[in-house]
């Protein structure tokens, strides 16, 4: 064979026989097989090694935080795994609402819900334009400034895989750029994340806020809905939503509104609260203006939804004023909307606490008819007070700020004054008993109205109706007690004197208090003059108060008595307050007449 006749290696030993070389030459072939097996093995093992790398790379995404490639799209490189849908578990804070070039912003990125997180991108970028503005400086280990748009610590990221509940950092606003959002991707864990986390908006005093912006196109290319008719946004008595098609299920929102807490929008199938759809505007835990969606069950705190397909959200809050935008394809959950496309309008605004809202303290604007919110077209619309709660609070303010009042006085300061007497009783005890009869007939008749109003006690009743039943079931009692009061001769009567005297000032005490109450729900003005009427009122009768008493302490020390005049100081006193006390009382009903 002429395998056999191979020519030996430099170095090899030389064989003596023909059959030696032919072991040798077999030897040989098998130590070249051997090698080129090695060597392909050697290929194999290379090549799996450099699959892994890649492959890790692809599926860990950036575990240390050089994620520079993911400037643009903000998305993790982890496989096929996509944003979650659900409401993200985190929230972006800022330390203001407002910026000047130069200034320094605190932002954090935190988990709620006893949440965490492993990875994040965040961001500062133009409202207008989406452009990334602002650089960070970092402030926590955790965290690291990268290159993005070749500008340094234009964004910032993790710096390891730990879990953590909160990053922080100093954002340094940039000249010549206007409103700014703080968005956010937040890694969970390799195949969960929430990308376009966002704040609220930051907003740029060199870019004014356009108080017509959201005016615009209404009526021509969306429908609008606002109180007053055609206001402007920057208008703290401007009340404002707008909703706009934008093919198939898909509706823009807006919503804007003086308020302290909360803006609301709901819709419903009747002018009533109770299985009405609501999206709300405001403050979370920690001051941040957010949006939730709820839905009511009846005259009750309405329960919190899953935000569910909701996107574009942009928010601020300014001068007092709370804005909100935002994309829904949720469909909208009332009954006839699902059948007629049509539905009642609710826009609402009230306090909040601890990110939970409270009861509005004023009658929501409502449609004054059911409408189209694909339709173009702009509605206004006004939040007048029902009729029987008008009747309620004037029913109230005459019981407790006039008749009773003037009852009390008659009974404390001007017996001595008038001591003629009419069908065997004294004249001042008469002018006492009819006036306090007329005082409780009007409060029973104002807590009958107000029962009627709420159609029955409301699971969330506040202070005013608390307060209010306590006022109606002690005036009730009060002329009982007096109808089994004992003889002036009695050993006991100082008893149903002190008795009576101290039921009569916690009334008028508590009344006060359920009127101050009151006023604030029924006056819609930032003002709050109605209020501030009611505070004035309860200023004049102390001062009235303290002359009478004055007067009757320096009667009792002998100081002064002129025995032949007409008219005595207290009755004086007395039509002094009258005047003032009517002057107060016609202010009040007149505004909430126009409530």
């Amino acid at each position: 064979m002429r395998l056999c006749r191979l020519r030996p290696r430099p170095g090899a030993p030389r064989l003596s026989s023909p059959g030696g070389r032919c072991q040798s030459a077999g030897r040989g072939i098998r130590e070249e097989r051997r090698s080129r097996a090695g060597a392909g093995m050697e290929d194999w093992i290379y090549c799996l090694f450099l699959f892994c790398a890649v492959f890790s790379a692809r599926v860990l995404g950036f575990p240390h935080g050089k994620i520079s490639p993911a400037c643009d799209s903000m998305l993790p490189s982890h496989g096929n795994s996509v944003s979650q849908t659900t409401s993200a578990p985190y929230r972006i804070s800022i330390s203001s609402t407002s910026f000047d070039p130069g200034n320094k912003i605190t932002v954090t990125l935190q988990a709620i819900d006893n949440s965490n997180f492993k990875g994040f991108l965040l961001q500062a970028r133009a409202v207008r334009g989406d452009g990334i503005v602002g650089t960070f400086q970092i402030i926590d280990p955790n965290t690291q400034g990268i290159l993005c748009n070749q500008i340094q610590n234009s964004a910032m990221s993790h710096t390891n895989r730990n879990s953590k509940q909160n990053v922080t950092a100093i954002w340094v606003a940039p000249p010549g750029t206007g409103n700014v959002q703080f968005r956010a991707t937040v890694v969970q864990s390799l195949s969960v994340f929430w990308a376009d986390v966002r704040s609220q908006t930051l907003v740029s005093s060199s870019s004014p806020v356009d108080s017509t912006s959201g005016c615009k196109g209404c009526g021509t290319q969306k429908f609008c809905f606002s109180s007053p008719t055609g206001c402007s946004l920057d208008d703290p008595n401007c009340y404002f939503m707008s909703s706009e098609s934008l093919g198939g299920d898909a509706f823009k929102f807006e919503m804007s509104g003086f308020s302290d807490g909360y803006i609301a929008i709901g819709f419903s199938d009747d002018t009533q609260m109770g299985n009405d759809d609501i999206y709300i505007c405001g403050k979370n835990a920690i001051g941040q203006i957010e949006v939730q969606r709820a839905f009511s069950t009846g005259r009750t705190i309405p329960n919190i939804l899953s935000l569910g397909d909701v996107q574009s959200i942009m928010t601020s809050f300014n001068n007092g004023i709370i804005n909100c935008s935002f994309i829904t394809r949720n469909p909208i959950l009332t009954q006839s909307k699902a059948a007629s496309n049509l539905c009642f309008i609710f826009l609402a605004q009230g306090p909040s606490s601890a990110g939970q809202i409270r009861k509005h303290l004023r009658t929501p604007f409502i449609t004054p008819q059911k409408v189209n919110i694909s339709s173009y077209e702009a509605v206004g619309g006004t939040s007048s007070t029902p009729s029987i709660i008008k009747a309620h609070g004037a029913l109230m303010l005459i019981a407790w700020m006039t008749t009773g009042s003037i009852g009390m006085i008659f009974a404390r300061y001007l017996k001595n004054a008038i001591r003629k007497s009419l069908l065997g009783k004294d004249i001042w005890f008469q002018i006492h008993l009819s006036l306090m009869v007329i005082t409780v007939a009007e409060t029973i008749t104002a807590f009958i109205l107000a029962f009627v109003a709420a159609m029955g006690w409301a699971s969330d009743a506040e202070a005013h109706a608390v307060i209010g039943c306590i006022v109606m079931i002690l005036s009730f009692f009060q002329p009982v007690i007096a109808f089994f009061r004992p003889s002036p001769q009695s050993k006991r009567r100082f008893i149903f004197n002190w008795f009576h005297a101290l039921n009569a000032f916690i009334i008028k005490v508590l009344a006060v208090a359920v009127i101050f109450l009151g006023l604030q729900m029924l006056d819609p003005s930032p003002s709050r003059w109605m209020v501030k009427t009611m505070g004035g009122f309860v200023g004049w009768e102390a001062l009235v108060y303290i002359m009478l008493d004055a007067n009757a302490w320096l009667k009792k020390k002998a100081k002064y008595e002129d025995p032949h005049r007409k008219i005595k100081n207290e009755m004086v006193l007395f039509l002094i307050y009258t005047c003032g006390n009517l002057a107060f009382l016609i202010a009040l009903l007149v505004g909430i007449g126009k409530s």
